[in-house]
């Protein structure tokens, strides 16, 4: 209460909570009357998530981990000498026949003959560009020193693993609206990189084709058809990926025991362990919501 110069008390104004208008007399700037905590929310934007929903997710991870250690497995027995040419084309030639067979009966519906046709002509024209630059990646890094490439080559694997898009494709699926982010093009670019350096330690020119080819293939259209195996039915992507973790895995093992038992590690972290985590980190996890927040926009700025 105030007072005038009479000294009879000035009853003080009531207190608004406004946003522009300046100092309200009477009143301290951060002043605050007791209902501005009844607004307050806890944990109102939390998910609470389950821990075999989030376990079933990390599937698609240590899927593509195997997949990739799949393709590192073709390139050491073709460096090796294990596999010639001619099962590398001929494994070219089965992952393309069962990758279009796998799309054409999980999306039916969004595929035409027309369609087909234009991905026949485009891999025609793509294999024929790779067998013309085969000769050029076979000495592209001739002058460089093999444990530089090997370093570049590991360098850039973990990068493609990291920026991968675990939830989507590299390519634009049939039917989808959204394409493949930025991080999801460096991932491929690095992939392909890695790729050429790996092929340029090969003896001949089919070595460096059918090792770019096969390749290509995985980086480019295997995330492709996992996204369309996982929309199609995902007790059937859960069943495909528990075979190429046994496919993987028994690989290993005969390549290597303590790169089996490394990866066995790396697997159960990225099923078992990391959802354990999530789960448990998210007891401790605090957030209020109140008038103080900023006001937030909730239209879609595509419309």
């Amino acid at each position: 209460m105030e007072k005038n110069l009479a000294g009879d008390s000035i009853p003080r104004p009531k207190w608004r909570k406004v946003a522009y208008g300046g100092m309200q007399i009477g009143y301290d700037d951060n002043y605050t009357d007791e209902s501005f905590l009844e607004e307050m929310v806890m944990n109102a934007n939390v998910v609470r998530r389950d821990l075999l929903k989030v376990m079933k997710d990390s599937v698609s991870i240590s899927q593509y981990l195997c997949i990739v250690a799949l393709v590192v497995l073709v390139w050491v027995h073709t460096l090796e000498s294990s596999l010639d040419e001619n099962s590398l084309l001929l494994l070219d030639l089965s992952l393309l026949a069962s990758g279009f067979l796998i799309l054409l009966l999980t999306e039916e519906k969004m595929l035409s003959l027309s369609l087909l046709l234009r991905y026949l002509l485009n891999i025609s024209f793509f294999t024929t560009g790779l067998y013309i630059l085969a000769p050029i990646y076979q000495t592209l890094t001739r002058s460089i020193s093999s444990d530089s490439i090997w370093a570049v080559t590991v360098s850039l694997l973990l990068l493609h693993l990291f920026l991968h898009d675990y939830s989507g494709s590299t390519i634009r699926a049939p039917g989808a609206l959204k394409t493949p982010n930025l991080t999801s093009c460096i991932s491929v670019n690095a992939s392909i990189v890695a790729s050429v350096f790996v092929a340029s330690r090969l003896p001949s020119r089919l070595h460096v084709f059918a090792v770019m080819l096969f390749s290509l293939q995985v980086f480019l259209f295997a995330p492709l058809v996992t996204y369309c195996i996982k929309k199609f039915n995902f007790g059937l992507h859960l069943l495909f990926s528990f075979g190429l973790m046994g496919l993987t895995l028994y690989s290993i093992y005969a390549l290597h025991r303590l790169f089996f038992l490394v990866f066995l590690l790396l697997v159960l972290l990225v099923n078992v362990v990391c959802p354990y985590w999530l789960i448990r980190m998210q007891e401790y996890k605090f957030e209020i919501n109140g008038p103080w927040d900023e006001a937030k926009l909730c239209f879609d700025i595509t419309d």
